[in-house]
């Protein structure tokens, strides 16, 4: 796999550190399931995306940069580097609607949505 020079950068991550990244990404993921109100629980379930595509991009031997659109392509590359099409389709659909809720005004979000991504995150984490 070719890893865009613009958006990620060749590093060597110690086992701790790529555990520590996966560890990251389950509290965030708990911290989703347990939430009482919708936006906690999409916020923390988005996060748990974004870090789990970090785990696995250290774990590719590559650190993302931070820049603009950089979500994108952890999202997109997390989908190549697990060979699931889905991942870079509702990753994406749970960007756009991050996007959403932090750029207008009253942003809601179902309950079952909500689970839905959970529970799409959960299978992608259990995978690692």
């Amino acid at each position: 796999m070719i890893f865009d020079k613009t958006f990620f950068i060749k590093q060597h991550f110690k086992e701790e550190e790529l555990e520590k990244y996966k560890k990251s990404a389950g509290r965030n993921l708990n911290t989703a399931k347990s939430a009482k109100e919708s936006e906690v629980a999409f916020h923390f379930a988005y996060m748990a995306l974004l870090k789990i595509g970090i785990y696995c991009l250290a774990k590719a031997g590559y650190r993302v940069k931070s820049k603009s659109g950089h979500h994108q392509k952890i999202i997109e590359y997390l989908g190549k580097i697990l060979n699931s099409e889905n991942i870079a389709l509702i990753g994406d659909k749970m960007r756009k609607d991050r996007n959403l809720d932090l750029y207008s005004a009253d942003t809601v979000y179902s309950d079952s949505q909500i689970k839905e991504y959970i529970k799409f995150i959960e299978t992608i984490y259990e995978k690692l």
